[in-house]
């Protein structure tokens, strides 16, 4: 039996709760071709519009009235997890039924371990949440902490730091629902980020990049395959060029050589084949795709997406 960890991108989830709602029926006919072609699947996913909202709703007050107790990100973390992990268990579920296929799906709520002197701790560079004026923006760092940048010309966003993983709290857990027989959805939005202070796990304001922590995953899980489904169906070199080439397969030697050519762009297409690079590095026959959603099964087989290994 083939082990694959599958890192959902944005695009199997849609951008809110009606978008979501339709976009894991499709997202679980992929997913469930995995399964039924005899895979023990893990699932990742992303939860960028997501935690935004749910960040947005949470600290709505935060604006007008500064005495306002705050919500934590690495709480908005945890919810997010839980509700698209919901969806995507009942989509799921409905769908191995229509097949006549029987396996239990849980959501783990996973917690991921960073480091203090993770560089990118001293330096929040990625935005989340709605828009501000510049007033508005000051005011939540003078009454909050909160980092603060102009985004873009857009207006101000709240930034926050992103850490590499460093490990995986629920692993134990995670192994033993597979072990037991359960597709295992964990993982969500590249974790919820903690620190380790003594024996107490403090979350922390980040957000960890899915891909990363997909990647550590399928190591920890020593999976046969890491599978990045998103919004493309192959990576691509000299993008938007006139001279640009979709790769069916590439050697991690190859990718690197792609990466130091400055040919992926910075979140977006470099985190996956970084990712990617991690995990076949890691281990003998390891393969890693990065695919379009839909052609999941087909990329499986090496007929779809571009493959990486080592």
């Amino acid at each position: 039996m083939k082990k694959i960890v599958v890192a959902l991108g944005g695009n199997a989830l849609g951008k809110n709760l009606t978008e979501q709602f339709e976009a894991v029926k499709i997202t679980a006919k992929a997913i469930a071709d995995l399964i039924e072609d005899g895979s023990e699947v893990v699932i990742t996913h992303g939860n960028g519009p997501q935690v935004g909202k749910i960040d947005a709703a949470m600290n709505a007050l935060l604006l007008e009235d500064p005495t306002e107790e705050k919500t934590s990100l690495s709480m908005c973390v945890a919810m997010s997890q839980a509700y698209i992990g919901y969806d995507i268990q009942n989509a799921l579920r409905k769908e191995l039924m229509h097949r006549g296929l029987y396996k239990p799906v849980v959501t783990i709520i996973t917690q991921v371990e960073v480091s203090n002197d993770d560089p990118a701790m001293k330096n929040p560079t990625k935005p989340i949440g709605k828009f501000m004026t510049e007033e508005q923006a000051q005011r939540l760092k003078e009454h909050y902490g909160y980092a603060v940048a102009e985004d873009s010309g857009r207006g101000w966003r709240r930034v926050v730091a992103s850490p590499q993983p460093q490990y995986i709290i629920e692993i134990d857990a995670i192994r033993a629902s597979l072990q037991a027989g359960s597709v295992v959805i964990c993982c969500g939005g590249g974790g919820i980020p903690v620190r380790r202070k003594d024996d107490y796990l403090k979350g922390c304001a980040a957000v960890i990049d899915k891909d990363y922590c997909s990647a550590l995953l399928a190591e920890n899980l020593n999976a046969d395959m890491l599978m990045i489904l998103t919004a493309v169906d192959k990576v691509k070199i000299n993008f938007n060029a006139p001279d640009e080439q979709a790769l069916d397969s590439m050697t991690a030697a190859e990718t690197e050589q792609y990466i130091e050519e400055g040919q992926f762009a910075a979140g977006s297409m470099l985190p996956k084949v970084e990712a990617c690079v991690r995990f076949v590095k890691g281990g003998k026959g390891r393969k890693a795709v990065i695919a379009a959603l839909e052609e999941a099964g087909e990329a499986v087989k090496g007929k779809a997406g571009t493959t990486i290994f080592g």
